[in-house]
This record gives structure tokens, C-alpha cells and sequence, in this order.
């Protein structure tokens, strides 16, 4: 096959990240280059102390001319503008999330793609690949409930978006993959409070399956949390996005010989009551989402955060954002 030759678009504090992950890979991974890098602010170059071979382009339109798969770690805002140019060209892409920073945006990508349906786009929702929801994905989940906190203290990278695009969007993005129903309601509030932007915001999504999500997320937290409780008919799981770890609790009726952890039996009932910690194994989500993305590319696979999954979490965040500003109206008014 056609050797993958990898351009990165944006060399901040992820885009070298995601160089030292690509740098990795290309040395694991068959017929897989990281051949070139562009960023705006050429001093950045001056960091890179790795692999002689990368290349450090001077303009944009260089780089593109010369690669095949490009990944777009650059601010939200200029998202589109780079995806339109890599797509127009046959490029494959990799763009960090949130998608794009306005919904007309996502739709034009949406239609150039439908154009060039041969590409492979993914999305960057890392969080799909953290290794303590792995290790739940496979329970039968059907969601009825779920609670999420996504906690983080005051950094001003990101803050070119409100931190429902920032760090909410993540959860949205897990749990529309989770549910797999329809939005039917959405109620929010939030507060700008150290930038332009909205800081801290909750947000209560309803789907026409009858599951409920409550979800908060701040970044002017003095305590980190990325937390995530899922409530289901006969079972209770918990995920620990940070602490690299998960619980489940479950209800059978009679004796599971099959389960693992430690078991109840009810008292007068032939109920049981399980509960088990999964082995997690440590890695790295980021890399894990690389290397799926470029295995994808290899066998003409859909990817597993799809450009159309990207959009929903844009749509449900947008959306999310429009609530919490009619409510900050309120308050004011009143």
C-alpha cells in the first residue's frame, strides 16, 4: 500500500505530544511517516530536539503538497479553514476536537466529505480510548441515568472556547456514543467568571429513550475530577477518567458462576449482589487513538470517532452553550 506520510498542523503543547506519539509510531507501524510539521509561530521550531528527518515547513500549502494524512492540532477557530484545504486535496485527517468552532462550519466539512467519501476522518475525543472506559465497554450498558463531573483548575490554554467546548464536549461525545438515542431536551446554565467565555456550566440532557444525563464541567476548579456514574435496570458503574480506574456493581437474580469480584446474597432473596474493579491496563489514550486512526487509513475502516460524531457533540455543546446564555439573561434581567 501507499506509504502514510504524516503532516502535524500546530506545534503548541498537544501538537508536540502528538510528534513524540507519531514519532513512535512511525517506527512501530509498516509504511507510516512522520514526515513534516507547520506551525504560524516558527520560534516553536526551535524546541523540536527529536527525529533530524521531520521536516519544518514555512507555509501551510508546503506541507499539505507533500503529505497524505495530516492531523489538525491548531485553535478551534481555525479548524475549518485547514480541514476545507486538506480535504479539497485528498488529505486524510485527524482533527482535535471540538470539530470545528461553528455548526455551519461542521456542516461544509460534512458536505466536502460526502464528495470525497474515500478519505478517513477522525475526530479527536480522546476520551473514548481512556483505558478505565475500556475496560467497561464489554457490559451490556443501557443507560438511564448518568452523572458526570469533568473538574480542572484555571489553565489559559483553551480558553479561545467556553469550557463546554473545552472539557465538557468529552463527555457529551461518551455519552451520545453510550445512549445511541435522539436528544429531546436539553436544559443548562453557566457563568463566565475569569475569561469572555463561559467557566463553569451544568447542563440536563434528556433522550426520547427516557435516559437522563447531568453533566458539569468547570476549569476553575481548585480539586480535579473526571468522573463519570452510570445508572442502569439491575446495575451501577463508575468511571475514573483521571484515576485510571472503574467499579461495577450488579444485581442478578440467583448466583452468577461466571462473575468475577466479590459477591452478596440478599437476605431471603436468591438475589446476589456483585461488585468488581476491572483490570485496567496503563496506557496511553492519545497513542491508542493514533494508531487506530492510521489502522483505519491501512484497511479503509470507519474510524471509531467519526467526523459525523463529531458534529453531534458540536450540535449537543452549541446547544448546551445557547441555554446557559439565555440563563445567564435571566438572572440579569431579573
Amino acid at each position: 500500500m501507499e506509504k502514510i506520510k504524516i503532516g502535524i498542523i500546530g506545534y503548541g503543547h498537544l501538537g508536540k505530544m502528538h510528534v513524540k506519539n507519531l514519532s513512535e509510531l512511525s517506527s512501530e507501524m509498516e509504511n507510516v511517516e512522520l514526515h513534516g510539521v507547520y506551525d504560524l509561530d516558527k520560534e516553536k521550531y526551535k524546541s523540536f530536539d527529536g527525529n533530524n528527518n521531520i521536516i519544518f515547513y514555512d507555509t501551510l500549502d508546503e506541507l499539505l503538497e507533500n503529505i497524505n494524512t495530516a492531523f489538525v492540532i491548531t485553535p478551534t477557530s481555525s479548524h475549518f479553514e485547514i480541514a476545507e484545504k486538506a480535504i479539497s486535496k485528498g488529505i486524510n485527517l485527524f482533527i482535535e476536537k471540538p470539530v470545528t468552532a461553528e455548526l455551519k462550519e461542521a456542516y461544509k466539512l460534512r458536505e466536502l466529505y460526502k464528495k470525497n467519501s474515500n478519505l478517513i476522518i477522525q475526530i479527536g475525543h480522546i476520551e473514548r480510548f481512556n483505558p478505565a472506559l475500556l475496560s467497561v465497554e464489554e457490559l451490556n450498558l443501557k443507560p438511564m441515568f448518568i452523572e458526570s463531573h469533568r473538574l480542572a483548575s484555571f489553565n489559559p490554554r483553551g480558553t479561545d472556547v467556553s469550557v463546554v467546548q473545552d472539557l465538557m464536549i468529552h463527555d457529551i461525545d461518551i455519552i451520545l456514543n453510550l445512549v445511541k438515542s435522539k436528544v429531546s431536551s436539553i436544559d443548562a446554565t453557566g457563568v463566565a467568571i475569569l475569561t469572555k467565555q463561559i467557566d463553569i456550566a451544568n447542563a440536563r440532557i434528556k433522550f426520547e429513550n427516557g435516559c437522563v444525563a447531568n453533566i458539569t464541567a468547570s476549569r476553575i476548579s481548585q480539586k480535579k475530577m473526571r468522573k463519570m456514574r452510570i445508572f442502569q435496570k439491575n446495575a451501577y458503574i463508575s468511571v475514573d477518567f483521571q484515576g485510571n480506574s472503574s467499579e461495577v456493581f450488579r444485581l442478578t437474580e440467583g448466583e452468577d458462576k461466571n462473575a468475577k469480584g466479590i459477591k452478596m446474597q440478599i437476605p431471603g432473596t436468591d438475589n446476589f449482589i456483585y461488585f468488581d474493579k476491572p483490570d485496567i491496563q496503563e496506557s496511553n489514550p492519545m497513542k491508542i487513538e493514533e494508531r487506530k486512526f492510521l489502522q483505519c487509513i491501512k484497511e479503509e475502516k470507519t474510524p471509531e470517532v467519526t467526523l459525523e460524531d463529531g458534529i453531534q457533540a458540536l450540535e449537543v455543546a452549541l446547544e448546551i452553550i445557547k441555554k446557559s446564555e439565555e440563563s445567564i439573561s435571566k438572572v440579569i434581567e431579573d
